[in-house]
């Protein structure tokens, strides 16, 4: 179960990374559906690590970056 984990919160922050290199370089916009998407699954992603581990400031951080990309998909 721990390689779970593991894997979800390195493929999290890979989502987070990518999302955040493709905005600075403007391959995407800040408001485009793609970009929410890899902020969501990031955010899921790193959640699901930092949760398991009780890592409870991180967790609260990963639901409201959570939050933010499911309010920036639904205003689209």
């Amino acid at each position: 179960m721990e390689l779970f984990f593991q894997t979800a919160g390195w493929i999290g922050t890979i989502l987070c990374l990518v999302a955040y290199f493709l905005v600075s370089r403007e391959y995407v916009t800040s408001k485009s559906r793609s970009y929410a998407l890899m902020n969501l699954f990031g955010a899921l992603g790193i959640g699901l690590n930092v949760f398991h581990h009780q890592a409870w400031p991180a967790v609260t951080l990963e639901v409201i970056w959570g939050a933010i990309a499911i309010f920036s998909l639904l205003i689209k």
